[in-house]
């Protein structure tokens, strides 16, 4: 693999082409007209415009971005997370044009990219799945009668979802219709696809998901376990790795679920299976076919390298390392930053980065895209970066992440620091007994917290 197209833009697009500098390999960035400043720009050794501000026009125009492949000469694309990254037709694209896509082949993505058809696998791979609908649901009608059968609350959800978007509870039947049609119109209106299904809603569980590694070769390992229970509105905030009380059997367990589905679809590159935990049980919700915002807590705690791995993969070369070799050491912590205003509703906060310093220091990473006097647009996603700090315990690595947040300045626009300083601050996370309920529930006291 000689030159790289990253098809992508912000964090994970330096990532990317920090990790190809690294193994010698060009790259190619693509960017809008509203990025042309951006810092992936100024690091790739070529750089193609690929159309206007709107995603629609560039970061989602595939054609656009395979022009821009060929004619550069590159002979691979990454497509980073969102965007394209999880669209079966991009990636069948890539390989009529003979372009490596670095992640897994189109029918895999097809399979487990939409939610129900991902579901009738897994539970024909006998991996444990939360009860609900045997498939799709065709009509609300359909889905009331399952509901019923589940039991009340129930969770409705777009096969094609993702992010949070085409998903309701129902507490009663009572709820239900409006429910579901509200879900199935955001559905239609985010993915264009309306297809539903419906699983019991397991209320304020743990949000745990194993990230796997697989050849070409039928080799495939997890790298443990992340917990990403903070969340707000279904997008996470604060991730950490590994799960403060799982045992090393449960660990056990769940890894050897993720890695038996990802060997019963056939899974190439890397990939994330996404468990709820309840107690001791778990079950499958989702598998993301991609790399995730949170793989650097994974690298810290194993020193592996996740999108090295990724080229390599792709490359055709084997596993370099087996289940028994994967070493898990200390414990590493991320924290979201994100360009919006938490009083107002969390509103984005687009803007010139007027003043940024970030701590330095052993076990410290920020993986950003701005700089001094970088304006963010107001088109794209409001992340902006990612703090991650790695320590020999939890607890260390929580007072590790308190002074970075401490130290850090970002002045120009409106963040969510101190929200995030809160969450860290805050009992329930130093003892490890949040869940997904956590910020809903104290939403109200972590927005009075100050650094």
């Amino acid at each position: 693999m000689q030159k790289i197209l990253v098809a992508n833009r912000g964090e994970i697009a330096v990532r990317i082409i920090r990790a190809c500098m690294q193994e010698g390999i060009e790259t190619v960035a693509v960017y809008s007209t509203a990025d042309k400043d951006a810092l992936h720009v100024q690091l790739a050794d070529d750089a193609v415009c690929i159309g206007g501000p709107n995603s629609t026009d560039s970061y989602l125009n595939m054609k656009n971005i395979l022009t821009a492949a060929v004619s550069t000469g590159a002979d691979a694309i990454h497509p980073g997370f969102g965007f394209l990254s999880e669209n079966a037709k991009f990636a069948r694209l890539c390989e009529e044009f003979g372009i490596v896509f670095i992640g897994p082949n189109a029918d895999v993505i097809d399979k487990m990219g939409n939610k129900s058809k991902a579901r009738e696998m897994m539970v024909k791979a006998k991996v444990p799945v939360v009860p609900g609908s045997d498939g799709a649901v065709e009509s609300v009608y359909a889905g009331i009668i399952v509901a019923k059968e589940v039991g009340y609350p129930v969770l409705i959800k777009a096969s094609a979802g993702g992010g949070g978007r085409g998903m309701r509870v129902a507490e009663s039947e009572d709820e239900f219709k409006k429910a579901f049609e509200m879900a199935q119109l955001e559905a239609k209106n985010a993915f264009g696809d309306d297809t539903m299904y419906i699983e019991r809603f397991v209320k304020d569980p743990k949000h745990i998901e194993f990230q796997i590694l697989a050849d070409k070769y039928g080799n495939v390992i997890h790298l443990g376990e992340r917990d990403c229970s903070v969340q707000r509105r279904n997008q996470k905030v604060v991730e950490e790795a590994p799960c403060g009380i799982i045992s090393k059997d449960l660990r056990d367990k769940m890894g050897e679920a993720a890695v038996n589905a990802a060997k019963f679809v056939g899974y190439e590159n890397a990939g994330t299976i996404e468990f709820l935990l309840s107690g001791e049980e778990f079950f499958f919700i989702e598998m993301n076919t991609r790399i995730q915002v949170e793989h650097p807590v994974t690298e810290m705690i194993t020193g592996i390298d996740i999108v090295k791995e990724q080229i390599k993969i792709a490359s055709g070369k084997k596993l370099s390392i087996s289940q028994e070799e994967v070493k898990f050491n200390g414990h590493s912590i991320e924290c979201r930053i994100n360009a919006e205003n938490p009083k107002l509703n969390f509103r984005p906060n687009a803007g010139e980065i007027k003043l940024l310093h970030i701590p330095g220091g052993f076990g410290l990473r920020f993986d950003s895209a701005i700089y001094q006097g970088y304006k963010i647009p107001p088109f794209y996603d409001s992340m902006i970066g990612k703090l991650i700090v790695h320590a020999e315990t939890r607890e260390a690595a929580i007072k590790k992440m308190r002074v970075a947040i401490e130290e850090i300045i970002i002045e120009g626009v409106e963040h969510n620091l101190a929200f995030c300083y809160a969450i860290i601050n805050s009992d329930e996370f130093a003892k490890g007994v949040f869940n997904t309920g956590f910020i809903p529930k104290h939403i109200d006291r972590l927005l009075e917290t100050k650094i």
